[in-house]
């Protein structure tokens, strides 16, 4: 796509309204578009519409018009979450119409030097580390995307004295042409959102659009453990900066096995420590592979070690992530509504020694969970279940053998599910156990988003 300030006068189509469809909208007319947004969404849940109407941007809610894309629509910016196999997208593309979301958008504004980190899980800890790295190292970071303020709200307004460190999703990054980060970071590919992407190599390929645009200038931060990351290594153009759990470095930052501590290999025969895994302010090997991720990419940044140990150190990590909601009579709760696909719940009860009663359940996407059933032998005491899932889930957990198994079957609202979920797992406990929310689903199914969906556990545990 062109330059935003070069669509004056032209027609762009916003599809979706959202926080990112918003402030696309605004800057695009902003630049002098003649710009129209549209959400399927009846006008009674678009509650922006009023604020660009205001501005004099057209708004159609409730459907998509036939007559919404025409050969006279200069450019369709289409909100990350929207599939393209909808009338508007398919029109656009036989009429030979350039898609794309808010990322390219924002790209083609940002002065500062882009820090794009994505993954199938870890992404949102990772950036919030970057950031905090970045910010404790004096090096002026903005943190935007998927994360925080929406990019094209941020992109204008930063300068090439900050660095953008922006969270990206498949979804965003399928929708890119440009887009070229000036260090990008793949934490880990694993099966999922596969009823948007359709395959899992359609998915794979929009994670790597991340480095598509990259040069030998740039630095691509890639999982040495992973085997798909590994794969599409020697594809990269950028230098590699590599981390990793299980192997030591000749370059990059891994964990020690002998002293069990972040460490960067220089390239040049040094190792330098940066702080013993120990010391993290953060449970779980996930998070110390989150570190090792976000440590490379503050190192490539210029950011010193000691500033980067004390970061890890003092993060006591992000809601809806591994977060500890409250003690009670010796039963420790924790919140990790995040995890919506199963690599992520096993990664989550592999963080505790304990006992864990598990919360697990929702959104239906067709897995069978057959990967849930070793960590379900190895480490759980007892699962309640909810949601659409909970039959599959109830099956897995038969066939590993768990004996104390209840699921919530009948529900006023969302709310009344997590509060007799809680509730069960509650009368199964003992002092010591671990009170656990890792669905292994999405929330779509009964909520309107995983962050409700933690709010509503947090609450009924502080009813109990």
């Amino acid at each position: 796509m062109k330059h935003p300030r070069d669509y004056r006068g032209l027609e762009v189509i916003i599809l979706g309204l959202a926080r990112s469809g918003v402030a696309a909208a605004k800057l695009f007319h902003q630049q002098g578009a003649i710009v129209t947004v549209n959400d399927k969404k009846e006008r009674s849940a678009c509650p922006e519409a009023d604020e660009l109407e205001a501005l004099g941007i057209s708004v159609l809610c409730g459907y998509h018009p036939d007559s919404l894309v025409h050969t006279g629509v200069a450019l369709v910016v289409k909100n990350p979450g929207i599939p393209y196999s909808v009338e508007p997208l398919r029109k656009a593309a036989e009429l030979g119409i350039e898609v794309v979301t808010e990322v390219e958008v924002a790209y083609q504004f940002c002065e500062a030097p882009i820090i794009g980190i994505t993954g199938s899980n870890g992404k949102t800890t990772t950036t919030t580390l970057i950031g905090l790295m970045l910010e404790a190292g004096g090096l002026l970071p903005v943190v935007a995307g998927n994360i925080g303020r929406a990019l094209t709200e941020a992109a204008p307004e930063v300068t090439k004295e900050n660095w953008m460190v922006v969270e990206l999703s498949s979804f965003q990054l399928k929708g890119t042409i440009a887009f070229r980060p000036r260090i990008g970071c793949l934490l880990n590919l694993y099966e999922t959102h596969l009823d948007y992407h359709g395959t899992m190599d359609d998915y794979i390929a929009s994670k790597v659009k991340l480095f598509e645009n990259q040069t030998e200038d740039d630095t691509a931060i890639v999982n040495w453990d992973d085997p798909v990351c590994q794969s599409i290594i020697p594809t990269l153009r950028a230098k590699r900066m590599p981390f990793s759990m299980r192997e030591a470095l000749p370059y990059g930052v891994y964990l020690d096995a002998a002293t069990e501590a972040l460490v960067y290999a220089d390239g040049r025969s040094h190792i330098h420590p940066i702080l013993p895994a120990k010391e993290m302010g953060i449970p779980g090997s996930f998070n110390i592979e989150n570190a090792l991720a976000a440590a490379a990419a503050a190192i490539t940044a210029g950011v010193k070690l000691s500033v980067i140990a004390g970061v890890l150190k003092s993060f006591q990590g992000v809601e809806h992530r591994l977060e500890f909601v409250r003690e009670l009579e010796g039963v420790t709760f924790y919140n990790n509504s995040k995890a919506t696909n199963s690599a992520a719940s096993i990664k989550s009860i592999e963080a505790f020694e304990q006992s864990i009663i598990l919360i697990a359940g929702g959104l239906d996407r067709g897995s069978d969970y057959t990967e849930l059933m070793p960590i379900f032998q190895e480490r759980i005491k007892g699962i309640v279940t909810l949601g659409q899932t909970k039959e599959k889930i109830n099956h897995i957990a038969g066939l590993a053998g768990i004996s104390r198994l209840e699921t919530v079957d009948t529900a006023k609202d969302a709310a009344d599910a997590v509060a007799q979920a809680v509730k069960l797992a509650w009368q199964m406990s003992e002092a010591g156990d671990i009170i656990l929310l890792s669905p292994a689903c999405a929330s779509w199914d009964m909520f309107p988003s995983y962050e409700e969906r933690g709010r509503m556990f947090k609450e009924s545990v502080h009813n109990l």
